[in-house]
Parts: structure tokens; sequence; C-alpha cells
């Protein structure tokens, strides 16, 4: 029990583990040549191809000069490819190539390395609750699991 019968920070101890979390991840997608960022992108292009830029842009909560410039490097480095859409020629639609369907592979496993890092210690029930708990919470606030929160804008400080 925390010190003097006061709760749990529980808020404090999740920053904690998630500044760690993205310490690891950060570290895991560099050895890959790409930003966590990036791998984000990667993963919800693997999920939903055909995605447009725009529905990107919506689903990440960001401008789409943000998304445009991180596909741009995900082209570059022959990830993702870009093709008109056969309904709307305006519509540019995004999807893996080869390269990035490797690299999606290999963004799993770093998943899992740092899954496997954060819960070092832990029992494997104790894991499989932690995940439940965590996957409840993100559920009851409406949370896409798939969208990192780093994407969505900062509230202005007015």
């Amino acid at each position: 029990m925390p010190e003097g019968n006061r709760p749990a920070r529980i808020g404090f101890a999740l920053s904690q583990l998630g500044a760690l979390a993205a310490g690891i991840f950060a570290a895991e997608t560099a050895a890959l040549g790409v930003t966590p960022a990036e791998a984000g992108v990667v993963r919800i292009i693997g999920r939903s191809p055909g995605l447009s830029q725009r529905e990107l842009a919506e689903r990440l909560g960001t401008v789409q000069s943000r998304v445009v410039a991180l596909v741009d490097g995900l082209e570059r480095g022959g990830h993702v490819s870009r093709a008109r859409s056969a309904t709307d020629r305006r519509v540019q639609e995004l999807d893996l190539t080869p390269s990035g369907r490797t690299l999606l592979s290999a963004l799993r496993r770093a998943a899992e390395r740092q899954d496997v890092a954060l819960t070092e210690g832990l029992a494997p029930e104790d894991v499989a609750t932690l995940a439940a708990l965590l996957a409840r919470l993100t559920a009851a606030r409406a949370l896409d699991p798939a969208v990192h929160p780093a994407y969505r804008p900062r509230a202005s400080a007015e």
C-alpha cells in the first residue's frame, strides 16, 4: 500500500511506464530504419489497405500535411505505395509494398519484444490480467488501440 494510506498514483506510474515503453519502441523502430510515427502509419495501412490520406489523417487525429510527410518518407523507403482511386481520381489510396509488409512483420516482433521487456518479472497470469485491465480502460474511454496519442493535436494552453 502506498505511504500513509494514500491511494496509489496510477497516473504517475502509467506515465513512467509510458515513457519507458516509448523509449524501448523508439530504439526498436530506429533499428528498423523508421520512426515510431512511421511505424504507426505502417500498422494502420496494413490493417486498412486502400485507406486514403484524408482517412488516415482523420484516423490519426492529425492534419493532412503531417500525413503527407509521413507517407512521403515511407514511400521513399519503398514501404508504401500511393495509387489513384478508381472511383475518385482526386483520392490517393495507400497500400503496403512487399517491403512494407516485411516491415510490418518486423514491427510486430518489435512490439512483442517491447511487451516482454515491460512485463519482465510478472507471472503470465499477471500479464494477462494487466492486458485485460488496460483493454477495458482503453475501451471505456473510446480510445482507438491502433492510434498512438502522440498523433493527436495538443490542446492549446488558453
